[in-house]
């Protein structure tokens, strides 16, 4: 099969023949067909989450089922499936409670051999996906089956970008309806909490974005108003938009330790920051004490929405299919896998929401 390989920090990935190791009894094989290209690659490749290579990246992906181990359950070839980039086993003391997004099994598979290189160098796969491959051979726990005639490439986001925004919207912060958002960064997981936000009845979304694009986007998508940070402070003008009060919600989408502090600036007394963005692995926050605990504003950690894919990824397709949530205006570009390394330089250039690679 045909990789895209992580080789070295700051580097290009290089697409290159590899050889699939032999699956397991509890592996499903997996034809991809979409990938979409995450941040969270970028943050691989640039040091930003520690991962050494070599690699095979992606873990937002879709695909068919080829193969199936003897004791895998309820999965069969020709399902149609997402991957989800932390397993859901069902089992395990998280999973029981309804906190799959902490399943108990999130590093045992993380970085597991999938493949090889034509020198017999092992090829771990990110997150126990890498979904940049022809094929991904992964745990069942790594995959979950959905029925749709959606496009692929819509079904890839649903593996990470649609269900970390929407999720963090719906699940982590509860937006109630009528209150007021804020979200800072508006690429893929952005333009997905802001139509988190507008599916939960928000009355007013601000989407903060450097780049035009990406503002007249999320106006498209449901925000009421777009703020650029170049026009002023921040905190000022989200101020200026609700009252002088601040808002209800405000979410961090980028993975900056100041813009999380920003984003807890941006809430009003009582109001909830969420930081969905992963920041530096050293990176520290910090936070004023004084609205800390005497305005009882709260900061939320948020990892994959705090979904469980199970559940939420057959809503999210529904959601799709009824029309209540767009993520065919997410997908900026489709592109081959040999054009990887464009994506990613899109991406750095900010010309793009989500650029995805069609596999198969």
């Amino acid at each position: 099969m045909r990789a895209a390989i992580f080789t070295e920090n700051d580097g290009p990935l290089v697409v290159e023949d590899v050889t699939p190791v032999d699956p397991g009894p509890r592996d499903v094989v997996v034809q991809t067909t979409a990938s979409g290209i995450c941040h969270s690659d970028l943050s691989v490749i640039n040091g930003t989450l520690p991962m050494p290579p070599p690699a095979i990246l992606g873990h937002e992906g879709a695909g068919i089922i080829d193969f199936v181990g003897a004791e895998v359950t309820g999965l069969k070839k020709g399902d149609r499936v997402i991957g989800s980039f932390i397993p859901a086993c069902g089992t395990c003391w998280f999973c029981l409670r309804d906190q799959s997004n902490l399943c108990e099994n999130t590093y045992s598979v993380m970085m597991n051999q999938r493949a090889t290189r034509g020198d017999g160098t092992p090829l771990p796969a990110m997150t126990g996906l890498g979904t940049f491959a022809e094929t991904m051979t992964c745990d069942q726990m790594s995959v979950v089956k959905v029925d749709t005639d959606l496009p692929d490439e819509q079904l890839a986001l649903i593996g990470c970008g649609v269900t970390t925004g929407v999720g963090a919207a719906l699940n982590t912060a509860k937006v109630q309806p009528g209150s007021s958002v804020v979200v800072i960064g508006c690429g893929g997981v952005g333009q997905a909490v802001i139509q988190g936000a507008r599916i939960a009845g928000a009355a007013r979304i601000i989407a903060i974005d450097t780049v035009a694009l990406k503002r007249d986007t999320a106006l498209k998508l449901g925000a009421t108003d777009a703020v650029d940070p170049g026009d002023g402070d921040i905190v000022a003008q989200v101020q200026a938009l609700t009252g002088g009060r601040g808002a209800d919600y405000a979410f961090e989408v980028i993975g900056v330790a100041e813009l999380i502090t920003a984003a807890f600036n941006c809430v009003r007394s009582g109001g909830t920051a969420v930081a969905v963005g992963v920041p530096r692995f050293d990176a520290q926050v910090s936070l004023p004490t004084y609205p800390l605990v005497l305005t009882e504003k709260r900061l939320l950690g948020c990892v994959y929405g705090s979904a469980q894919v199970r559940r939420d990824f057959p809503k999210l397709v529904e959601l799709v299919e009824t029309g209540r949530l767009d993520i065919g205006d997410m997908v900026s570009s489709t592109i081959p896998l040999d054009d990887i390394n464009k994506g990613f330089d899109a991406m750095k250039a900010g010309e793009v929401i989500r650029s995805v690679i069609h596999l198969h």
